[in-house]
Protein backbone atom coordinates (compact mmCIF):
# COMPACT_ATOMS: atom_id res chain seq x y z
CA UNK A 1 0.00 0.00 0.00
CA UNK A 2 1.16 3.37 -1.43
CA UNK A 3 1.93 6.66 0.84
CA UNK A 4 -1.27 8.89 0.76
CA UNK A 5 0.10 11.94 -0.93
CA UNK A 6 -1.02 15.81 -0.50
CA UNK A 7 -1.43 18.27 -2.69
CA UNK A 8 -0.84 21.74 -1.40
CA UNK A 9 -2.53 23.53 -4.08
CA UNK A 10 -2.41 27.43 -5.37
CA UNK A 11 -3.27 28.15 -8.72
CA UNK A 12 -5.77 25.73 -10.37
CA UNK A 13 -3.63 25.12 -13.84
CA UNK A 14 -0.54 23.38 -12.06
CA UNK A 15 -2.22 21.65 -9.28
CA UNK A 16 -4.28 19.81 -11.94
CA UNK A 17 -1.39 19.20 -13.96
CA UNK A 18 0.53 17.43 -11.33
CA UNK A 19 -2.30 15.24 -10.29
CA UNK A 20 -3.18 14.27 -13.78
CA UNK A 21 0.77 13.19 -13.94
CA UNK A 22 0.70 11.31 -10.93
CA UNK A 23 -2.36 9.57 -11.92
CA UNK A 24 -1.15 8.82 -15.75
CA UNK A 25 2.25 7.27 -14.81
CA UNK A 26 1.74 5.50 -11.26
CA UNK A 27 -0.23 2.37 -13.45
CA UNK A 28 3.48 1.74 -15.20
CA UNK A 29 4.40 1.48 -11.54
CA UNK A 30 1.08 -0.13 -9.59
CA UNK A 31 -0.66 -1.54 -12.15
CA UNK A 32 -3.87 -0.78 -14.20
CA UNK A 33 -5.31 2.07 -13.22
CA UNK A 34 -3.92 2.40 -9.89
CA UNK A 35 -2.14 5.27 -8.36
CA UNK A 36 -1.64 5.93 -4.59
CA UNK A 37 -4.51 7.76 -2.77
CA UNK A 38 -4.54 11.63 -3.32
CA UNK A 39 -6.03 14.38 -1.54
CA UNK A 40 -5.89 18.27 -2.46
CA UNK A 41 -7.07 21.23 -0.95
CA UNK A 42 -6.79 24.69 -1.94
CA UNK A 43 -7.77 28.20 -1.00
CA UNK A 44 -8.46 30.99 -3.44
CA UNK A 45 -5.12 32.30 -5.21
CA UNK A 46 -6.72 35.27 -4.96
CA UNK A 47 -5.91 34.47 -1.40
CA UNK A 48 -2.81 33.77 -1.43
CA UNK A 49 -1.92 36.94 -4.01
CA UNK A 50 -2.94 39.41 -1.54
CA UNK A 51 -0.35 38.27 0.61
CA UNK A 52 2.67 37.42 -2.30
CA UNK A 53 1.98 41.01 -3.50
CA UNK A 54 3.21 42.75 0.31
CA UNK A 55 5.67 40.46 1.10
CA UNK A 56 3.70 38.66 3.86
CA UNK A 57 5.12 35.24 3.04
CA UNK A 58 4.19 34.28 7.14
CA UNK A 59 0.75 34.84 5.32
CA UNK A 60 1.52 32.62 2.87
CA UNK A 61 2.66 30.04 5.07
CA UNK A 62 -0.69 29.95 7.16
CA UNK A 63 -2.46 29.47 4.18
CA UNK A 64 -0.31 26.82 3.53
CA UNK A 65 -0.36 25.28 7.03
CA UNK A 66 -4.12 25.71 6.89
CA UNK A 67 -4.76 23.25 3.66
CA UNK A 68 -1.29 20.49 5.03
CA UNK A 69 -3.78 20.44 8.09
CA UNK A 70 -6.80 19.70 6.09
CA UNK A 71 -5.09 16.92 3.66
CA UNK A 72 -3.10 15.72 6.81
CA UNK A 73 -6.68 15.43 8.69
CA UNK A 74 -7.84 13.51 5.71
CA UNK A 75 -5.11 10.55 5.89
CA UNK A 76 -2.19 12.20 3.56
CA UNK A 77 1.57 11.01 4.72
CA UNK A 78 3.17 13.67 3.01
CA UNK A 79 2.42 16.68 1.33
CA UNK A 80 3.38 18.49 -2.27
CA UNK A 81 2.90 22.49 -3.13
CA UNK A 82 2.74 22.57 -7.10
CA UNK A 83 3.34 26.02 -7.17
CA UNK A 84 7.16 27.35 -7.26
CA UNK A 85 6.38 31.20 -5.93
CA UNK A 86 5.00 29.97 -2.92
CA UNK A 87 7.81 27.98 -1.43
CA UNK A 88 9.51 31.19 -0.83
CA UNK A 89 7.58 30.09 2.29
CA UNK A 90 8.55 27.08 2.69
CA UNK A 91 10.55 27.24 5.65
CA UNK A 92 8.03 28.84 7.85
CA UNK A 93 5.88 26.01 6.82
CA UNK A 94 8.09 22.98 7.01
CA UNK A 95 8.84 23.51 10.74
CA UNK A 96 5.06 23.96 11.46
CA UNK A 97 3.51 21.20 9.05
CA UNK A 98 1.72 17.94 10.68
CA UNK A 99 3.27 16.08 7.67
CA UNK A 100 6.38 16.36 6.11
CA UNK A 101 6.75 17.78 2.48
CA UNK A 102 8.95 17.30 -0.55
CA UNK A 103 10.64 21.01 -1.59
CA UNK A 104 9.77 21.48 -5.34
CA UNK A 105 13.08 23.25 -6.11
CA UNK A 106 15.13 20.93 -4.39
CA UNK A 107 13.49 18.07 -6.90
CA UNK A 108 14.19 20.57 -10.10
CA UNK A 109 18.08 20.71 -8.41
CA UNK A 110 18.39 17.33 -8.38
CA UNK A 111 17.57 16.20 -11.72
CA UNK A 112 19.78 19.15 -12.82
CA UNK A 113 22.34 17.22 -11.55
CA UNK A 114 21.57 13.77 -12.56
CA UNK A 115 21.31 15.28 -15.82
CA UNK A 116 24.56 17.20 -15.64
CA UNK A 117 23.44 20.97 -16.25
CA UNK A 118 25.52 23.80 -14.33
CA UNK A 119 24.10 26.76 -15.18
CA UNK A 120 19.78 26.77 -15.06
CA UNK A 121 18.14 29.83 -16.45
CA UNK A 122 15.02 30.34 -14.74
CA UNK A 123 11.29 31.02 -16.14
CA UNK A 124 8.41 32.07 -13.34
CA UNK A 125 6.79 34.80 -11.98
CA UNK A 126 8.34 38.02 -11.19
CA UNK A 127 8.08 36.79 -7.45
CA UNK A 128 9.99 33.72 -8.19
CA UNK A 129 12.61 34.66 -10.36
CA UNK A 130 13.65 37.66 -8.03
CA UNK A 131 13.22 35.60 -4.98
CA UNK A 132 15.57 33.19 -2.86
CA UNK A 133 14.35 29.81 -3.91
CA UNK A 134 15.63 28.83 -6.62
CA UNK A 135 19.44 30.46 -6.08
CA UNK A 136 18.70 28.89 -2.46
CA UNK A 137 18.08 25.44 -3.83
CA UNK A 138 20.62 25.06 -6.62
CA UNK A 139 23.70 26.52 -4.72
CA UNK A 140 22.67 24.01 -2.29
CA UNK A 141 23.20 21.50 -4.98
CA UNK A 142 26.41 23.41 -6.71
CA UNK A 143 24.56 24.76 -9.31
CA UNK A 144 23.82 28.45 -10.61
CA UNK A 145 20.74 30.51 -11.58
CA UNK A 146 20.30 32.95 -13.89
CA UNK A 147 17.34 34.67 -14.36
CA UNK A 148 15.69 36.77 -17.29
CA UNK A 149 16.02 40.70 -17.72
CA UNK A 150 13.87 42.89 -15.89
CA UNK A 151 11.75 43.23 -19.02
CA UNK A 152 11.26 39.35 -19.55
CA UNK A 153 10.60 39.66 -16.02
CA UNK A 154 7.93 41.59 -16.25
CA UNK A 155 6.14 40.15 -19.51
CA UNK A 156 6.44 36.38 -18.59
CA UNK A 157 5.02 37.63 -15.52
CA UNK A 158 2.06 38.96 -17.36
CA UNK A 159 1.72 36.32 -19.35
CA UNK A 160 1.73 33.86 -15.89
CA UNK A 161 -1.36 35.83 -14.52
CA UNK A 162 -3.49 37.48 -16.84
CA UNK A 163 -3.36 34.08 -19.57
CA UNK A 164 -1.85 31.25 -18.41
CA UNK A 165 -3.72 30.62 -14.78
CA UNK A 166 -6.84 31.61 -16.67
CA UNK A 167 -6.29 28.30 -19.10
CA UNK A 168 -5.27 30.33 -22.04
CA UNK A 169 -2.39 29.32 -24.08
CA UNK A 170 -1.36 31.72 -26.95
CA UNK A 171 0.93 30.99 -29.12
CA UNK A 172 2.43 34.04 -29.15
CA UNK A 173 3.57 33.75 -26.01
CA UNK A 174 4.96 30.45 -25.94
CA UNK A 175 7.19 31.93 -28.63
CA UNK A 176 8.09 34.76 -26.73
CA UNK A 177 8.78 31.95 -23.49
CA UNK A 178 10.90 30.45 -26.58
CA UNK A 179 13.08 33.97 -27.08
CA UNK A 180 13.61 34.15 -23.40
CA UNK A 181 14.85 30.49 -23.65
CA UNK A 182 17.62 31.74 -26.58
CA UNK A 183 18.73 35.11 -24.49
CA UNK A 184 19.32 33.11 -21.29
CA UNK A 185 20.83 30.16 -23.40
CA UNK A 186 23.40 33.02 -25.29
CA UNK A 187 24.01 34.33 -21.62
CA UNK A 188 25.42 30.90 -20.64
CA UNK A 189 22.39 28.92 -19.60
CA UNK A 190 22.85 25.18 -20.10
CA UNK A 191 18.94 24.27 -19.40
CA UNK A 192 15.84 26.29 -18.62
CA UNK A 193 14.07 25.40 -15.74
CA UNK A 194 10.03 25.57 -16.03
CA UNK A 195 9.23 27.52 -12.66
CA UNK A 196 5.86 28.26 -12.90
CA UNK A 197 3.73 25.19 -13.07
CA UNK A 198 1.53 26.37 -15.70
CA UNK A 199 4.62 26.67 -18.04
CA UNK A 200 4.80 23.36 -19.04
CA UNK A 201 1.34 23.70 -20.30
CA UNK A 202 2.50 26.10 -22.78
CA UNK A 203 6.16 25.16 -23.80
CA UNK A 204 6.86 22.42 -26.11
CA UNK A 205 9.85 20.87 -25.03
CA UNK A 206 11.22 19.43 -28.79
CA UNK A 207 11.37 23.09 -30.05
CA UNK A 208 12.62 24.98 -26.86
CA UNK A 209 15.74 26.02 -27.55
CA UNK A 210 17.04 24.77 -24.63
CA UNK A 211 16.82 21.52 -22.51
CA UNK A 212 13.70 22.19 -20.24
CA UNK A 213 13.18 20.70 -16.41
CA UNK A 214 9.07 21.07 -15.81
CA UNK A 215 8.95 21.51 -12.28
CA UNK A 216 5.46 20.43 -12.59
CA UNK A 217 5.92 17.25 -13.21
CA UNK A 218 9.05 16.26 -12.07
CA UNK A 219 7.30 17.00 -8.43
CA UNK A 220 4.33 14.61 -9.27
CA UNK A 221 7.41 11.94 -9.79
CA UNK A 222 9.27 12.77 -7.06
CA UNK A 223 5.67 12.42 -4.60
CA UNK A 224 4.79 9.38 -6.77
CA UNK A 225 8.45 7.45 -5.64
CA UNK A 226 8.09 9.07 -2.01
CA UNK A 227 4.54 7.33 -1.61
CA UNK A 228 5.79 3.99 -2.90
CA UNK A 229 8.71 4.01 -0.62
CA UNK A 230 6.47 4.85 2.20
CA UNK A 231 5.23 1.74 4.68
CA UNK A 232 1.73 2.92 5.55
CA UNK A 233 1.00 3.59 9.24
CA UNK A 234 0.61 0.15 11.39
CA UNK A 235 2.98 -2.02 9.09
CA UNK A 236 5.45 -4.17 9.80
Amino acid sequence: MAGHIGIVACSAEGAALCYRTICAEAPALMGEHCHPEITTHTHPLSQYMFHIRTGDWEGVAELMLSSARKVAGAGATFAICPDNTIHEAFDLVAERSPIPWLHIARVVAEEAVNRGFARLGILGTRYLAEGPVYPDALESAGLAALIPTEDDRERINSIIFEELVNGVFAEESRLYLNRVMERLRDRGADAAVLACTEIPLIVRPEDAPLPVLDSTRLLARAALRRSLEMEPPGAS
